[in-house]
């Protein structure tokens, strides 16, 4: 009995964690629009992995990385290289089958967000690797 418990509670901690990823995701693109971007994907899948949020502004395109904690410098400090790299090549991919997307600027932008209602938009957050 105990351990279904166990399994249930770690089940939910999973899907808590899930829905504030999403509703992180829901407030950087909100926070994005009104900043006078315009979102053209979220949560896309690319064969090389996902890329929370494209969006463009003028002739930029923004590859944006979404992280959410429970507080705001622990959000700052979760985006390790090994994701980094996954979205440099996810948005390689993006940009190879859209058409025109290779004549925009790109950036690659990290948003942390943090409980209840904190957010920290650093544009350009990183170089691609050439």
């Amino acid at each position: 009995m105990k351990i279904m418990k166990t399994h249930s509670t770690g089940k939910n901690a999973k899907r808590k964690a899930y829905l504030f990823g999403l509703w992180a995701e829901f407030i950087a693109a909100l926070y994005l629009m009104l900043h006078g971007y315009r979102i053209l994907n979220m949560r896309y899948q690319t064969p090389r992995g996902e890329i929370d949020i494209i969006a463009k502004r003028k002739d930029m395109i923004v590859f944006a990385e979404v992280k959410a904690r429970a507080d705001l410098s622990t959000a700052l400090h979760s985006l390790p290289y090994k994701n980094r790299k996954r979205i440099e090549n996810a948005a390689l991919y993006y940009i190879s089958s859209h058409r025109g997307c290779n004549e925009l600027s790109m950036r690659f932008d990290f948003i942390a967000v943090g409980f209840p209602f904190v957010i920290r938009h650093l544009d350009n957050a990183w170089q691609a690797a050439s």
